[in-house]
């Protein structure tokens, strides 16, 4: 297990039971935690609950029973811009920019809650994506994949969030894009930020994570360190093999 789990819980969801429409849960009692400056990952199959969890996290579908707290702040449906103010930053996994609007211009609108605060944060974001600061002036909508979610994640990072919510951060991309993308996780990471992430990609996500959940059916299948998960016949059997050729992974 990760060394950072002796210390406090930054994201804590206990038996979610969760759905978009009545009387069909998606999500059937699942368990999830991430401490302080810890980077968790969510794999499972199709259709296993993995983006909806992140969704009930995020007040986005309707939470039937069960609690999510964001360190001791009860958050249980709150709404997205309450939950930004709070601490938690998402970078959802389509129309995760605005594209007729500049580089700069779509980080400033990860700061509005804090327009004072853009200056420090630009230089802050644009250090560790120095590719954001050549391209302040360009629209985002003219930027490559894997630039658009350099864009992407530096804007969820402009309030400076305790967890950052990722969900499937690689897809469409490159198989070098992707290796870049979780290079930049790791980087976040490196920085003090929690992440928590919904991957398709599952071996190459357990081979970055400290921590590892696998979902099936909307309730935790199983879990632990991603070397643990990766190393577990029966992880490898039921799920990295399938999920592994389904992604080309």
């Amino acid at each position: 297990m990760s060394d950072l789990t002796t210390g406090a819980a930054v994201l804590e969801a206990e038996q979610l039971v969760a759905g978009y429409v009545p009387e069909v849960n998606i999500l059937n009692g699942c368990n999830l935690t991430v401490y302080a400056g810890e980077f968790v990952g969510i794999i499972g199959p199709n259709g296993a609950g993995k983006s909806t969890l992140l969704k009930a996290i995020l007040g986005q579908c309707t939470v039937r029973s069960g609690s999510v707290r964001l360190g001791e702040t009860e958050i249980t449906g709150r709404k997205a811009h309450e939950l930004v103010a709070l601490g938690v930053g998402y970078v959802p996994q389509v129309r995760n920019v605005f594209p007729s609007l500049t580089v700069k211009e779509n980080l400033e609108m990860g700061c509005y809650l804090a327009p004072k605060r853009f200056p420090e944060r630009f230089d802050y974001v644009t250090s560790l994506f120095p590719r954001l600061g050549e391209r302040a002036a360009q629209r985002a909508g003219a930027l490559s994949g894997g630039e658009r979610q350099m864009v992407a994640m530096g804007r969820a990072l402009m309030m400076e969030p305790k967890v950052l919510l990722l969900d499937e951060p690689s897809a469409g991309l490159s198989p070098a894009l992707q290796d870049e993308v979780f290079v930049r996780c790791r980087t976040i990471n490196g920085e003090g930020v929690a992440i928590l992430m919904v991957e398709q990609n599952a071996r190459r996500c357990l081979q970055v994570v400290h921590r590892g959940y696998v979902l099936d059916q909307g309730t935790n299948a199983y879990t632990g360190s991603g070397r643990e998960l990766l190393a577990d016949p029966n992880v490898i059997e039921l799920y990295l093999g399938t999920l592994a050729r389904a992604t080309g992974g």
